[in-house]
């Protein structure tokens, strides 16, 4: 009950933080039987969550002990589906043994439900999948033993694709991987538990690249965002829309980054010299890197900001409406979380739960001092309690509007009064464009 009830609200703040979640190869996430789940770890509570609002049926997660740390917090999150695990390096918690947890990894499994794990143990916002421990493989290997390879248990890959984790309204892609036997490895556990442990977490390693974004080191990855910042993916040819298609071109230009690396290393310190360049031009400037796209067509431009005046004025009530109703608990939360944690792993899990809290209250409270003074019927109360969070959104949207168009203003200005320098900007970035693609 508790599970389901927080399954429910969690799902209402990850539509809300996030402008798009989407979900690649969902049917993998079912199965007649037995199910591991295994993902990375980039975003502490927010993973599992997101896992648990991708996934139909109740899910059963292993956490780390020091979670669990007095009987309330045991009872708590045993009733949510969290199993405790001690894991190494880290004090024993009281009450908090592995043996059963293992035991109750094996309770649920043997059961034919799903246990989600995180083989790498601990969570950083990085998009490196670091070394994955071999407890999940023992643990499936081990559960079939006890069942003679007849348990028809399936390991399934899941990659957390974000794109700016704690950034709210940014996007989400789960990208699901194909369902993965073990039993081909069991003869071997038999013989030789560590080393087939070993053996098998290799496979599970490949098989979660397949399905991230993931660089071979900080460094790397650095360079990919830049680029991605810099470029655009229309220079790839997909069908793919949204966050799948800028996720495929992170890939597509990792992809690149590592091929230059491989044949022309000499290539990487120039392409860093150029993104410095520009970068430090499109800031004295103050322009977005995305307009040097863009044909400039006067009359089509000044059409343009006619309209998005016209939309503006139009849309400025609403606008007004839902800065009023959500800048409170929104500038409230944006105050309470770095306070609350250091660690911005922990921004947007803690920024959901904040707004689980605080957006009712608010809303609530809103809504009592209007009827209280204009005494409203059901009907006008339920409409107006919904247009707060969705005037909230409209709002977001709408700012973020206003940025794009002082951004159109000044470029049509820069290519007015200063055409060279525009031309010269749009020049570099070929010139970057070419030295990735060779195009």
């Amino acid at each position: 009950m508790i599970y389901r009830f927080l399954k429910f609200t969690v799902g209402i703040g990850i539509r809300f933080y996030y402008k798009e979640v989407k979900i690649l190869n969902s049917k993998s996430l079912s199965h007649d039987g037995p199910l591991i789940i295994i993902a990375n770890h980039p975003n502490t509570l927010m993973d599992a969550m997101m896992i648990g609002f991708a996934s139909k049926q109740p899910i059963y997660f292993m956490a780390k002990g020091t979670l669990f740390n007095s009987k309330f917090k045991l009872w708590l999150l045993q009733k949510l589906n969290m199993i405790p695990i001690n894991r190494q390096g880290e004090k024993s918690t009281a009450g908090v043994s592995n043996q059963g947890s293992f035991d109750a990894c094996y309770k649920v499994l043997e059961s034919g439900k799903t246990l989600v794990v995180f083989p790498e143990g601990t969570s950083f916002q990085e998009r490196h999948l670091r070394e994955l421990k071999p407890g999940t493989a023992r643990i499936a290997l081990e559960v079939e033993k006890r069942s003679e390879g007849k348990l028809n248990l399936r390991v399934v890959p899941l990659g957390l694709n974000y794109l700016k984790a704690e950034k709210f309204r940014s996007s989400v892609l789960i990208n699901v991987g194909q369902q993965l036997s073990v039993v081909d490895f069991l003869e071997q556990f038999k013989t030789d538990a560590g080393k087939t442990a070993k053996k098998l977490t290799e496979k599970f390693r490949v098989n979660l690249e397949h399905v991230l974004v993931n660089s071979e080191s900080k460094e790397q990855e650095n360079l990919v965002d830049e680029l991605s910042e810099l470029l655009t993916s229309k220079y790839i040819k997909t069908d793919e829309k949204g966050v799948e298609g800028d996720i495929s071109f992170l890939k597509e230009i990792r992809n690149k980054i590592e091929e230059i690396h491989l044949t022309q290393p000499w290539k990487i310190a120039e392409i860093q010299l150029l993104i410095q360049n520009l970068q430090w031009r499109l800031t004295k400037l103050n322009v977005r890197a995305d307009f040097l796209d863009r044909r400039f067509r006067s009359k089509m431009f000044f059409r343009q900001i006619l309209f998005s005046i016209f939309f503006l004025i139009i849309g400025l009530p609403v606008f007004v409406f839902g800065f009023i109703h959500n800048i409170i608990q929104y500038k409230l939360t944006d105050f309470l979380v770095p306070n609350i944690t250091k660690d911005i792993e922990y921004y947007a899990p803690i920024s959901v739960l904040l707004g689980l809290i605080f957006y009712p209250i608010f809303y609530f409270s809103f809504l009592f001092t209007v009827d209280t003074f204009l005494d409203l019927d059901f009907w006008s109360k339920l409409l107006y309690f919904l247009l707060m969070p969705i005037t909230g959104l409209l709002a977001n949207s709408f700012n973020r509007y206003l940025k794009h168009i002082s951004y159109k203003w000044k470029y049509i200005f820069m290519m007015i009064n200063d055409k060279q320098a525009m031309l010269e900007l749009q020049e570099k970035r070929r010139e970057l464009r070419s030295m990735i693609f060779d195009k």
